[in-house]
C-alpha cells in the first residue's frame, strides 16, 4: 500500500507500508547493523522508536522464535529500502512482513535509507509519523504533540519480582527493559537470576540476599527515571552494581553526573577504546543518550572513538562498574561484563 513517511522537519519521503497496513508515530533514527533485524525489533530499549536501516535490504534470514529479546516487536515502525521476498535460513520460520503482521506493527519501505539516514544525522533524532491519508499540517502537529515516550520503561519492565532458578550465586536485575539474552548470558555462566521491575524499593533489593546487583537498559530518557535514581543512591556502597546503557546513565545520574540527549543516538556498531588496555574494540550499542559528567570519585575507563564520549565508567569503593554498550552482545567487548561476574 503506498504511504508517506512525514519527517517533523517537514521533509516527506513516499514509498510503501508493508507489515500492519496501519497509520504510526514515533521518534525516527537509525541503526548501521547488517544483521540483526529481529533483536531490533524486539529491543526492549526501542520502545516508542522508530528506526531505519542503513543495509539496503533487510530480511535475507527471515524470523525464528529464538532470537526473540522481549515477548513482542517493540518498534513503532522499520523503516527499510527493500525486504527480501524470499528468505533463506535453515532457521527460518516466517518472513518479516509476516512477524511484523503478527505484532500488529507497521513497516515502511521503497525510499533511500541512507539518504534518510543523512537527514537525521545532520537535523538529530525527531518525530516521524507513517500515513496513507493526506494529512493538513494541523493534523500533523496535533500527532507530533500526541506522541509522548515518557513512560516507554513503566511499559516494558516486569510487573512482579520473578527468579531464574539455577545452582549459582543469587544475582538481581532491575529490570529498566532488560533484554532477553542478557539473562540467558547470566544463566548460562550458572548464576541464580532474580528480576526486579525498575521501581522497586531498596529495602527489597537488599532483602533478598544478592551478591550484586545488574542495572539493565532500557527506553527513553534516563533524567525521567527519578524514583529509580532514588533507590540506587541507598544501594550504592551495600551492593556490587553493574550498569549497562541506560543503567549507566542511571547510576551517573542518581550519584551527581549528569547525561545529555545524543543528536541522534548510537545504535549499531561503534569502536570504544579501552582506557586501561588501550585496546579498541567494536561494541554494539543502542542509545539516545550519554553521559556528559562522570560523578564524583568515579574514573572513566572505557572511551568513544568516533565522539570522545563517556564510555564506561568505576568506583572501586562503591563496587560500581557502567558501560555505555550492551557487553554481552561481542565477545572482544563483554571483558568488562565478564570481570565483573567473575569477580561476583
Amino acid at each position: 500500500m503506498k504511504g508517506k513517511l512525514i519527517l517533523e522537519n517537514g521533509k516527506v519521503f513516499e514509498g510503501k507500508i508493508f507489515g500492519e497496513l496501519a497509520d504510526t508515530v514515533g521518534e525516527i533514527s537509525f541503526n548501521t547493523g547488517m544483521t540483526g533485524y529481529q533483536e531490533i525489533l524486539t529491543d526492549p530499549a526501542n520502545h516508542g522508536m522508530m528506526i531505519t536501516m542503513t543495509y539496503p535490504m533487510i530480511g535475507n534470514y527471515g524470523i525464528n522464535t529464538d532470537d526473540m529479546e522481549s515477548d513482542k516487536v517493540q518498534l513503532r515502525a522499520l523503516i527499510i529500502k527493500e525486504d527480501a521476498k524470499l528468505p533463506n535460513n535453515f532457521r527460518c520460520e516466517m518472513t518479516l512482513d509476516g512477524f511484523l503482521r503478527q505484532y500488529n506493527v507497521t513497516g515502511f519501505k521503497g525510499i533511500d535509507t541512507r539518504y534518510l539516514t543523512q537527514i537525521i544525522r545532520d537535523n538529530g533524532a525527531m518525530k516521524a509519523i507513517i500515513t496513507a491519508e493526506d494529512l493538513t499540517k494541523k493534523e500533523i502537529q496535533e500527532r507530533f504533540e500526541k506522541f509522548s515516550n515518557k513512560n516507554a520503561v513503566a511499559e516494558v519492565s516486569t510487573k512482579e519480582v520473578y527468579e531464574i532458578a539455577n545452582e549459582g550465586k543469587r544475582i538481581g536485575v532491575l529490570d529498566l527493559g532488560v533484554k532477553n539474552s542478557t539473562l540467558e548470558y547470566m544463566k548460562e555462566r550458572g548464576f541464580n537470576v532474580v528480576v526486579f521491575p525498575y521501581n522497586t524499593k531498596a529495602e527489597e533489593i537488599l532483602a533478598a540476599n544478592l551478591s550484586a546487583l545488574v542495572v539493565s537498559n532500557g527506553p527513553g530518557n534516563p533524567e525521567n527515571l527519578t524514583e529509580t535514581m532514588e533507590e540506587i543512591k541507598k544501594l550504592a556502597g551495600k551492593i556490587q552494581m553493574f550498569g549497562e546503557v541506560l543503567g549507566h546513565q542511571v547510576i551517573a545520574l542518581a550519584l551527581g553526573g549528569k547525561v545529555a540527549k545524543l543528536k541522534y543516538g548510537h545504535r549499531g556498531g561503534y569502536p570504544v577504546k579501552n582506557l586501561t588496555t588501550g585496546k579498541v574494540i567494536i561494541t554494539a550499542q543502542n542509545t539516545g543518550y550519554v553521559v556528559e559528567e562522570l560523578p564524583k570519585d568515579f574514573e572513566m575507563t572505557h572511551q568513544g572513538v568516533n565522539v570522545k564520549t563517556i564510555e564506561g565508567m568505576k568506583n572501586d569503593n562503591l563496587k560500581i562498574v557502567t558501560v555505555q554498550y550492551m557487553p554481552d552482545l561481542y565477545k572482544e567487548s563483554n571483558d568488562v561484563f565478564e570481570n565483573f561476574l567473575k569477580l561476583v
